[in-house]
């Protein structure tokens, strides 16, 4: 719990808030001269706020610093440029907070009890699921993965009750894979899918879904080649925190 601060201690943090920019780049000693306080002073207040000391305040701007994005070094940087740096970071971020911890967990579990994996995914999303597919491969599971539609409509009506399917899709309408997850449901096949359209058929129909944030508009307008960053991030964490559990069962 923080101490109280003395008035010349309060007065020391409003000009730190004030000059947040500039503290990282600043002595103890410089620091006491711009806010005309003792570096004691100083030392104290950091010790009060939970730091070591003026040093480790300067760490913890700088790591806080690196958690959004930083133009200062392009200034120059065109600002149609800097909208779409800015429209990739809100994917990234907004994707992060829509994932719910439950559902990741769900997700593990059903995959670590399944006998086989089978990805599912068509046009660009199939580099996704590619690589998900060598991964969990790398990690010791049984996964293939397809991408021809009619593969796809046939294999999904034979698929084992103790297999489960991993569906990639941005728009979630994808005609093919929204066959093979009905195939699944009646076949009482566990389903999991990564997409961006919470109101898509995909996200209705299977057992357990994640959603990430897809921006408005395209820089490639005439072309269906929308991002598949929230797919990425998303298709990540999941590997990541299956790889995790594992490793942590050994």
């Amino acid at each position: 719990m923080e101490k109280p601060l003395s008035e010349s201690e309060k007065y020391l943090w409003s000009f730190i808030d004030k000059h947040l920019g500039d503290i990282p780049h600043y002595s103890i000693v410089k620091l006491s001269e711009e806010a005309n306080v003792s570096t004691a002073t100083i030392v104290r207040a950091m010790k009060k706020k939970g730091y070591e000391g003026f040093t480790s305040f300067k760490h913890h701007l700088k790591d806080q610093s690196n958690t959004s994005v930083n133009f200062a070094g392009v200034e120059k940087i065109d600002g149609e440029i800097k909208r779409a740096i800015l429209k990739n970071e809100q994917e990234v971020i907004r994707t992060i907070n829509k994932l719910d911890s439950g559902s990741i967990e769900d997700a593990i579990q059903k995959i670590k009890a399944a006998n086989k994996i089978v990805i599912f995914a068509r046009g660009f999303s199939e580099l996704i699921a590619q690589e998900m597919t060598v991964k969990f491969q790398l990690l010791g599971k049984y996964c293939e993965m397809h991408a021809d539609p009619n593969i796809i409509t046939s294999i999904s009506k034979k698929i084992d009750k103790k297999d489960i399917v991993l569906l990639v899709s941005l728009n979630g309408e994808t005609p093919e894979l929204v066959t093979a997850v009905n195939n699944c449901l009646k076949n009482e096949v566990s389903t999991i899918t990564l997409t961006a359209n919470s109101s898509s058929p995909l996200a209705h129909l299977s057992e357990i879904v994640f959603t990430g944030f897809k921006s408005e508009g395209s820089y490639f307008p005439e072309y269906e080649v929308r991002s598949r960053l929230p797919l990425s991030v998303m298709a990540r964490i999941l590997l990541d925190s299956y790889a995790i559990r594992t490793s942590q069962e050994l």
